[in-house]
C-alpha cells in the first residue's frame, strides 16, 4: 500500500501525482481507470477523444471527502497513461469518417466510389481493433484483481470491457444513463458506432441479461420497436415518461426504486454524460434538451448499491472539450463518485 503519512487530502491537488492528485501507483491502486482516446464514429460534435486529459486536470480540484463513502480514495485510484498510438489511429480514422459521412449525407452511391469503400472498410476494421484492444487491456487488469473504470472516448468504446466483465462475472446487467437508446443495428454504415453500442452488446454477449436505460429522449422508430420486441432484456425509462410521472405527483425516490428492481444482482454502469441536462455538458457530441441534474443520477447509483447489488465496473463517455472546462469539471466529480461507489460495492 502507498504511504499516506505525508499526504494531506486538504491541500491543492498535486499535478505530479495521479488522478485527483492521489499518490498511488497502478500496483498500489484498487481502482484503475483506463482512458480510451477514441471518437471515430461520432456523428456530430467531436473532441471526446481528448476528454481524459481534461478530466485529469479538472480532477485536481475535486475535494476528497465523500459523505457517502468516507475515505474511499484511500483504497487507491489510478489513471493509466493515454495510449498515443490509439489516439493517432482515432485521429486518422476520424478524418476518414468525416469525409464518408459528408459523402453519404448527400445521397451518393458508396459502391461507385472506391475511395469511400476503402474508408468504410478501414473504419470498421479500426473499430474491431479498438474492441480487441479494450478487451485485452481490461481483461489483464481484472485478472490482476483490479476494479476497472473506463474514461471515453465516444460510447462505442466499452464493448470489449463488457466482454471481459462477462467472462469474469457471468450474468450481469447494464444500467445505461443516456439521452439515446444506442440500439441501432448500425449507423452511417459503421457497425460498431457509438449509436449501436447497446445493440452490439445484446447481440454479442449472452451473459448480458438485462439492459436498463434511463433518460432516453432522442431515438428512432426502429429503436423504439426494438425495445418493445425485447422487453425481457430491455427496460427503457424515457425522459418524457419520467418527467410526466413526476409532474403528476410521483417522487424520484419511487421511480428510482422501480428502476433498481429491474436490475440483476451484478450491475455495470454505462454513463453517457449526455444523459444529463445539457447545461452540465454543453460540449458533448450530441446534446439533447431535457435530462437530469447530476444529483439525481448520483442518488440512483447510491440506491443501486444500497439495494445490495454488486457494482462490477463502469464507463464514463462522451465528455466534451470546450472553453471554461465545465464538461470536464462535472465529469471529474461524477468520476470520483463512481470510483467511490465501486470501492464501496467491493469491500
Amino acid at each position: 500500500m502507498a504511504d499516506l503519512s505525508l499526504f494531506d487530502p486538504n491541500q491543492a491537488g498535486n499535478p505530479n501525482n495521479n488522478i485527483f492528485g492521489l499518490p498511488f501507483s497502478e500496483e498500489e491502486a484498487k481502482v484503475v481507470l483506463l482512458p480510451i482516446p477514441w471518437e471515430v464514429t461520432v456523428s456530430f460534435g467531436a473532441g471526446t477523444s481528448r476528454a481524459a486529459d481534461q478530466i485529469f486536470k479538472a480532477s485536481l480540484q475535486v475535494d476528497l471527502y465523500d459523505p457517502d463513502v468516507k475515505d474511499g480514495w484511500k483504497s487507491g485510484f489510478y489513471m493509466k497513461p493515454i495510449d498515443r498510438k490509439v489516439l493517432l489511429k482515432s485521429d486518422y480514422l476520424r478524418k476518414e469518417a468525416e469525409l464518408y459521412i459528408d459523402y453519404i449525407s448527400k445521397g451518393d452511391d458508396v459502391q461507385a466510389n472506391k475511395f469511400m469503400c476503402k474508408s468504410l472498410r478501414e473504419i470498421n476494421e479500426g473499430s474491431i481493433f479498438l474492441n480487441d484492444w479494450v478487451y485485452n487491456q481490461t481483461k489483464a487488469l481484472l485478472e490482476n484483481e483490479k476494479l476497472v473504470g473506463l474514461i471515453g472516448g465516444d460510447h462505442s468504446t466499452p464493448l470489449g470491457y463488457f466482454k471481459a466483465i462477462a467472462e469474469l462475472h457471468g450474468d450481469f446487467g447494464i444500467l445505461q444513463i443516456d439521452a439515446h437508446c444506442d440500439l441501432r443495428i448500425s449507423y452511417e454504415d459503421f457497425k460498431y458506432s457509438h449509436a449501436s453500442i447497446m445493440h452490439n452488446a445484446l447481440q454479442e454477449i449472452p451473459q448480458l441479461k438485462k439492459l436498463v436505460q434511463v433518460g432516453v429522449r432522442d431515438y428512432s422508430e426502429d429503436e423504439n420497436q426494438y425495445v418493445l420486441d425485447n422487453s425481457e432484456r430491455i427496460s427503457t425509462y424515457f425522459d418524457k415518461d419520467i418527467k410526466e410521472r413526476q409532474y403528476e405527483g410521483e417522487t424520484w425516490k419511487t421511480i428510482v426504486g422501480e428502476i433498481v428492481d429491474q436490475l440483476p444482482p451484478k450491475v455495470y454502469i454505462s454513463f453517457d454524460i449526455d444523459g444529463l441536462d445539457p447545461k452540465l455538458c454543453p460540449n458533448t457530441g450530441t446534446p439533447v434538451a431535457g435530462g437530469f441534474e447530476a444529483e439525481q443520477i448520483m442518488y440512483l447509483f447510491k440506491k443501486v448499491i444500497e439495494s445490495g447489488r454488486k457494482l462490477v465496473g463502469f464507463d464514463l463517455n462522451e465528455v466534451g472539450v470546450g472553453e471554461g472546462g465545465l464538461d470536464a469539471n462535472i465529469a471529474a466529480r461524477i468520476l470520483f463518485k463512481l470510483c467511490n461507489l465501486l470501492v464501496k460495492s467491493n469491500p
